[in-house]
């Protein structure tokens, strides 16, 4: 398998922790991003990878972290972006940038990142793997002039609007730069067993919390198979661009939303507006 150069988010724990261990033996130059500086190192170190910290809660963090990670690749390019980074969190708390902290953490600081490194993403004709979640189905609806929610929030719905938006968003990455051959998708990795929802009033956060988690719950190693599938898939024989996909399983289950492609084009405009990169 040629080795590639993959950028990974949420590497910290979770199933992002998970794909980069599994990874670990390959020929991939695996280059980490997370939150926590002692977790990060910790699997960098476990790992042999290179690893980098950033606080998706702010955008200066993440146009940080994209210049440095552009200067780490050099003229080699990506051909992995994983956006994996995410989660669910509890009241209606705006970021130092304004904006509600699910959509920025799960949306809007990936777009921003994406945006900034698609430069050497089409250099390597690369892929954007977008983690998102059951949930876009279940909860979300988007309306883009109320992104954060500000009339009818819960930590739910906030969730599954932040997913629905990481499915729309490959389906316009798909729409935009496919023939410039940049490839991307969006899947449910399954429920896992970790520390996610532990911060959220969702009622999502009893599951995890309970003895029903045995029952109802996969193991992180399980979703970070899943993860790792995508990113040394191939687009087009593996899996395919601009599709979402329930585990490793392609799905017409899905939000009707998700086939609203005046939504996805006002969704990344409006995504443009607010982390202030140029509108095309």
């Amino acid at each position: 398998m040629p080795a590639k150069t993959i950028i990974l988010t949420g590497a910290s724990d979770g199933i992002g922790a998970a794909a980069a261990r599994q990874l670990a033996d390959s020929p991939h130059r695996l280059l980490l991003v997370g939150r926590s500086v002692e977790k990060t190192r910790a699997v960098a170190e476990e790992t042999g990878s290179e690893w980098f910290t950033a606080d998706f809660a702010r955008l200066d963090d993440v146009r940080t972290l994209a210049a440095r990670i552009a200067d780490a690749v050099g003229d080699t390019g990506i051909d992995v972006l994983a956006n994996n980074a995410g989660g669910i969190f509890g009241d209606r708390t705006p970021t130092v940038d304004g904006f509600e902290k699910t959509m920025q953490v799960n949306h809007l600081a990936p777009f921003l990142l994406t945006n900034l490194l698609l430069p050497a993403l089409l250099r390597a004709g690369g892929a954007v793997i977008n983690t998102s979640s059951v949930a876009h189905r279940l909860f979300g609806h988007i309306d883009v002039d109320d992104l954060d929610n500000a009339r009818r929030f819960s930590p739910n719905k906030a969730y599954g609007d932040a997913k629905l938006a990481n499915v729309l968003f490959a389906e316009s990455l798909h729409e935009r730069f496919h023939a410039q051959g940049l490839s991307a998708v969006a899947f449910h990795p399954g429920t896992v067993q970790t520390n996610f929802a532990s911060d959220s009033s969702s009622i999502m956060r009893l599951v995890y919390r309970t003895p029903l988690r045995r029952l109802l719950l996969i193991g992180p190693d399980k979703g970070g198979a899943t993860l790792r599938w995508f990113i040394e898939g191939t687009p087009g024989e593996t899996w395919i661009s601009g599709a979402y996909y329930d585990e490793r399983a392609l799905t017409s289950r899905v939000n009707p939303q998700v086939h609203d492609t005046a939504l996805a084009e006002a969704l990344w405009q409006r995504s443009a507006e607010l982390v202030g990169i140029p509108l095309s």
